[in-house]
């Protein structure tokens, strides 16, 4: 095979006639420039997230933000209390996930507290890490996280699935947190396998959660909450992610991982796994929920 030519004559003969420094600078070169172009496009597709759903970049909010973000909690809570639920799955768009065909990037379980105030409990990732927790929090907290659109949506649970996730949400601190340990995973990959164990996400948590309630004497570990999931007919999403894009995001952010999606998978460039999206489709088809109701400000 005739080796590839160049502007000055064969590849093969023009790198003998370098100097041997400088053909080793210039390998180095073209590898950290291959490592910059990959990382860069991992960054760009898949921005480090910072409590899940937005970005890791400190900055102070905004007067207008701040107003924005706390009206939009206000109207939400007061459109909660209207429904007369005690609990509903809570969204919100953090990013723009459009290019994804996603509408909404976190959600949790937001509940009606026995004080009166509305709570949050969701999973968030440590800003820049590979970890998260699980939180509770007011509705002023959970909308005021840089949104990317200022724009809420939920669904209405079940009586019977609102009625057995109120008495595990609303449990004191030290009781909800050993409830939880369960089926909550600290290792953390924004787009974890939606049926492995070795990392969770934020969406992810929340519907193993809703398995949990609803089977309390059953689930005693992940594999048991997933397999409520299936056999209630939850479907992931599948995201066409290239090798490319895979590789940039493994590099670019600590919260990105690939490895615990089977082969097959992954190497077909089909990465399932939780989003917002799929699981406002699939409760009312399964019958545990209403339609997604939507608030924008």
């Amino acid at each position: 095979m005739r080796p590839p030519r160049t502007n000055f004559g064969p590849y093969e003969l023009e790198e003998t006639r370098m100097p041997r420094s400088r053909r080793w600078l210039r390998r180095l070169l073209h590898t950290a420039l291959l490592i910059a172009l990959v990382a860069f496009a991992g960054l760009v597709l898949f921005p480090v997230s910072a409590h899940a759903g937005r970005s890791c970049e400190e900055r102070q909010p905004t007067a207008a933000a701040l107003s924005r973000g706390l009206e939009l909690a206000q109207r939400t809570s007061q459109a909660l209390d209207a429904s007369g639920a005690r609990v509903v799955v809570l969204a919100r768009a953090g990013q723009d996930l459009s290019r994804y065909g996603l509408s909404w990037s976190h959600m949790g379980w937001a509940y009606k507290s026995a004080e009166g105030p509305w709570r949050v409990v969701h999973k968030l990732n440590r800003c820049g890490t590979a970890e998260a927790i699980v939180q509770r929090q007011g509705l002023g907290e959970f909308f005021l996280d840089d949104p990317w659109r200022y724009e809420a949506a939920w669904e209405v649970p079940s009586l019977q699935v609102q009625q057995q996730l109120w008495a595990l949400l609303s449990q004191p601190a030290p009781q909800l947190s050993r409830a939880l340990s369960v089926v909550s995973t600290r290792s953390y990959s924004l787009v974890s396998y939606a049926w492995g164990q070795k990392y969770q996400q934020s969406n992810q948590w929340a519907i193993e959660t809703l398995a949990l309630a609803m089977e309390p004497g059953t689930v005693r570990q992940r594999t048991q909450a997933q397999a409520w999931l299936r056999f209630k007919g939850y479907e992931p999403t599948t995201l066409r992610l290239g090798p490319f894009t895979r590789l940039g995001g493994r590099i670019g952010a600590a919260n990105v991982a690939f490895d615990d999606h089977p082969n097959e998978k992954r190497f077909s460039d089909r990465i399932e796994t939780v989003t917002v999206d799929s699981v406002f489709e699939w409760l009312p088809r399964a019958g545990l929920g209403a339609p997604p109701v939507r608030l924008k400000i």
